[in-house]
C-alpha cells in the first residue's frame, strides 16, 4: 500500500507538468474554465436542492395557514394556478389556469377561461336528481362518453351510459334490429327498474335524440329533464329520415359517407348503415382531438336501418309534461346547425344553449364547455 500511495502522486505530477509545457495558453484557459464550470455545477445544484426544499416548506405553511383561517382553495390535480402580477386589487386580478402538462395544447382543443376549468360546486340536495343517463348517438356506444363521464362523476353525479342494442359492446347485430323498441330496449329496461319515484335526467346525442324520446313517451314519471345535443329532436309522426330529409345547403358529404348494408340480400330493403371511415373527420369530427377520432374509427359500428325510418308517436301528457333543453352545436357537418334550429323551431324547447365551435361530436371538441352546461340545465330549478 505504501508503494503504490508514494508512486501515484509522482506520476501524477510528471504527467501534469508535461502537459503544461505541451499546451497552448487557449488551452490552459479552456482547461481553467471546464475545471470552474463543474464545481460551479455541483455547487448549483446543490442550491436547487436546497431552494427546492425550502419552496416546499413554504407551500406547505401557506396551505397550514389558509386551513387555520378557513380559507381553503380548491386544488386540481391537472392544471396549475398562475397569478399576474397587478397589485392588492382583487377586481384586477385574474387567476390564470395552466396546465402542467409539457404536451403543446392542440388548437382544435384551446385553453377555456377559469370558470369553465374549475369544478363547479353543485348542491345535490337542492337538485331534482342527481342521476344522468347518457344515451349515445347512431354508430356510436357508451364509450363516447368517456371525458363527460368522469368530468360528471367528478362533480359527485351518477352516470349511466348505455350501449344501445347493436352498438357498443352489445352483441346483437344491427343488421338483425327491425325496430326503435329493440334498438332502444337497454335504455327502456333500465327505465323501467328504476324505483318508484327515482327520476334521471336523459341527454340524447344524435340519433339517441329519437331514443330518448321514444322512452319519454312510455316513462314520464321517471324522466325529470331531457337533453338534446346535435340530435334528432322530432315532432309526432315524424321520423330521423323525415328530419334528414329536411336538410337544405348539404355538401352531400352525410350521402358520400353511408354505405348501406344488405344482409337480407340485394334485391331487399338496406338493413343497417356503415359510415366510411376515411370521412369520418370530416363528417363528425372537424373539430376534435386526432386520438379521439382514432378511437372512434376503431369502435363505431353500424347503424341499424329500420328504427332510422320508424315514425314516433309523442304525445303532450307524457311526452310534452317533459321540461326539454337544446344543446346547438354550430361547427356541426353532420346535422348543420341550420337542421338542428329547424327542429327548435317547430317543437320548442324551454331553453337552447350553444358550444361555439363545437363539432357534431361536442363530448370530444368541447369536453369541458359541454360539461359546464350539463351541470347547469341539472341546476335548473322549477319554473
Amino acid at each position: 500500500m505504501g508503494i503504490c500511495f508514494s508512486k501515484k502522486p509522482t506520476r501524477s505530477t510528471r504527467i501534469y507538468s508535461k502537459r503544461i509545457t505541451n499546451q497552448s495558453a487557449t488551452s490552459i484557459n479552456r482547461s481553467s474554465v471546464n475545471r470552474w464550470s463543474r464545481v460551479r455545477s455541483s455547487s448549483v445544484k446543490k442550491e436547487n436542492v436546497e431552494d427546492v426544499v425550502i419552496h416546499e416548506h413554504a407551500i406547505a405553511a401557506a396551505l397550514l395557514f389558509q386551513q387555520q383561517n378557513g380559507d381553503v382553495l380548491p386544488f386540481d390535480r391537472s392544471v396549475s394556478l398562475r397569478q399576474p402580477p397587478g397589485g392588492a386589487n382583487l377586481q384586477s386580478q385574474q387567476i390564470i389556469r395552466r396546465s402542467c402538462s409539457t404536451r403543446r395544447r392542440s388548437v382544435v382543443d384551446p385553453m377555456l377561461p377559469p370558470p369553465l376549468l374549475i369544478n363547479q360546486e353543485v348542491n345535490h340536495d337542492e337538485l331534482e336528481t342527481s342521476h344522468i343517463v347518457l344515451v349515445h348517438g347512431g354508430g356510436f356506444g357508451a364509450w363516447c362518453w368517456y371525458k363527460t363521464i368522469a368530468l360528471l362523476q367528478e362533480c359527485k353525479f351518477k352516470v349511466t351510459a348505455i350501449d344501445s342494442s347493436g352498438s357498443g359492446i352489445d352483441l346483437v347485430d344491427a343488421n338483425a334490429i327491425e325496430s326503435l323498441s329493440r334498438y332502444a330496449k337497454p335504455l327502456t329496461d333500465f327505465l323501467k327498474q328504476l324505483a318508484d319515484g327515482e327520476k334521471v335526467i336523459l341527454v340524447g346525442h344524435d340519433f339517441g335524440g329519437a331514443c330518448i324520446s321514444y322512452a319519454m313517451e312510455l316513462f314520464p314519471t321517471k324522466v325529470a329533464k331531457a337533453i338534446f345535443i346535435a340530435a334528432s329532436m322530432l315532432k309526432t309522426g315524424q321520423s330521423a329520415l323525415d328530419m334528414f330529409s329536411l336538410k337544405e345547403n348539404t355538401n352531400g358529404l352525410m350521402r358520400q359517407a353511408q354505405n348501406f348494408l344488405y344482409a337480407n340480400g340485394n334485391n331487399q330493403p338496406p338493413t343497417a348503415i356503415d359510415l366510411d371511415k376515411l370521412l369520418l373527420k370530416d363528417l363528425l369530427f372537424n373539430q376534435s382531438p386526432a386520438k379521439d377520432v382514432a378511437l372512434a374509427c376503431v369502435s363505431m359500428r353500424p347503424i341499424p336501418f329500420s328504427p332510422v325510418l320508424e315514425k314516433l308517436s309523442l304525445s303532450e301528457s307524457n311526452y310534452g309534461s317533459i321540461r326539454r333543453f337544446y344543446i346547438e352545436t354550430p361547427e356541426d357537418n353532420a346535422i348543420p346547425i341550420t337542421l338542428q334550429q329547424m327542429m327548435i323551431n317547430q317543437s320548442p324547447p324551454e331553453k337552447v344553449f350553444r358550444l361555439k365551435g363545437a363539432d357534431h361530436c361536442p363530448f370530444f371538441s368541447k369536453p369541458q364547455a359541454l360539461h359546464k352546461v350539463l351541470v347547469e340545465i341539472a341546476k335548473l330549478s322549477k319554473t
